[in-house]
């Protein structure tokens, strides 16, 4: 891969990932204009960028999670992230033994980003005028390992959407729901992406991962992907998801158009990277 290619991408997926708009139709097309074919090794490192950046983020709150266990609402929290994350686990290993997963194409993957951008406008017409909480409940923790799996078995579903969509329908706050589901995601995504590197490994690919390209899309899907996320979490502050909803119809709705006249393959079976929770990097 060239680096121009390697930038492209990494701006793609950084921007993308957790933002609840889905990071695997924007790839599909970035791959199928550049015709860029990436390793598995590159689609590990490429994602272990954003998960960095998030902690870059939220340092302060992860050191305060693991140093402040005396005190009683840290603890709570510390404890329910875990058990969300153990859930999460479970459920993905379970759907990846079932099979449970669609193919990461352009059909399905148009398809889950206008059926999941509806759904954004129903829930945020539920909470409509509704006074919303900053307390996680343990209908919240398990409603984010059940979204986590959804968007595991569905691409395109976005899983920071799935998570956030889920949290604010049970009556958490747009803050609050976003931060659940970076804090949740950082162990997830980390574990998911250890494994995969150690499949990359034993297929040999160790030398791909200190590839020129790889290492500037490293870094620029770790840049812009604190930007993303440092944009999201002033956004939310005064803002609904209705903006990302119209995204995803309209950018699911172009998906269709170019697989209906032929500019994409409803059937490219490209490798799109898209931090999912089977618990393998995959891919939102």
């Amino acid at each position: 891969m060239d680096i121009f290619s390697a930038i492209i991408l990494g701006i793609v997926e950084g921007l993308t990932e957790f933002l609840p708009i889905s990071s695997t139709g924007h790839l599909l097309i970035a791959q199928q204009f550049l015709g860029a074919q990436q390793s598995d090794a590159f689609n590990v490192l490429i994602q272990i960028g954003p998960i960095l950046a998030v902690c870059l983020v939220f340092w302060k709150d992860i050191v305060k999670l693991f140093t402040g266990l005396k005190d009683a609402d840290t603890r709570d929290e510390f404890i329910k992230l875990a058990v969300a994350f153990f859930l999460t686990g479970i459920f993905g290993l379970t759907a990846k033994k079932l099979g449970l997963e669609l193919p990461e194409t352009v059909l399905p993957i148009a398809i889950a980003l206008i059926v999941g951008g509806i759904i954004i406008f129903l829930a945020e017409k539920k909470v409509a005028g509704k006074v919303l909480t900053d307390k996680y409940t343990w209908g919240v923790v398990v409603a984010v390992a059940v979204s986590q799996l959804v968007a595991a078995i569905f691409p395109g579903t976005s899983r920071s959407g799935a998570v956030v969509v889920a949290a604010l329908l049970l009556g958490l706050s747009r803050p609050a729901a976003v931060r659940f589901a970076f804090l949740v995601g950082i162990p997830t995504m980390f574990a998911a992406g250890a494994l995969q590197l150690k499949d990359a490994i034993e297929l040999g690919q160790a030398a791909e991962l200190i590839a020129p390209a790889t290492l500037v899309a490293f870094a620029v899907a770790t840049i812009t992907a604190w930007i993303s996320v440092v944009w999201l979490l002033k956004f939310v502050q005064s803002n609904t998801f209705k903006a990302f909803g119209w995204y995803r119809i309209v950018f699911g709705a172009i998906l269709l158009i170019l697989v209906a006249v032929g500019v994409m393959d409803k059937k490219d079976d490209s490798k799109v990277p898209e931090t999912r929770v089977v618990y393998q990097i995959p891919q939102d």
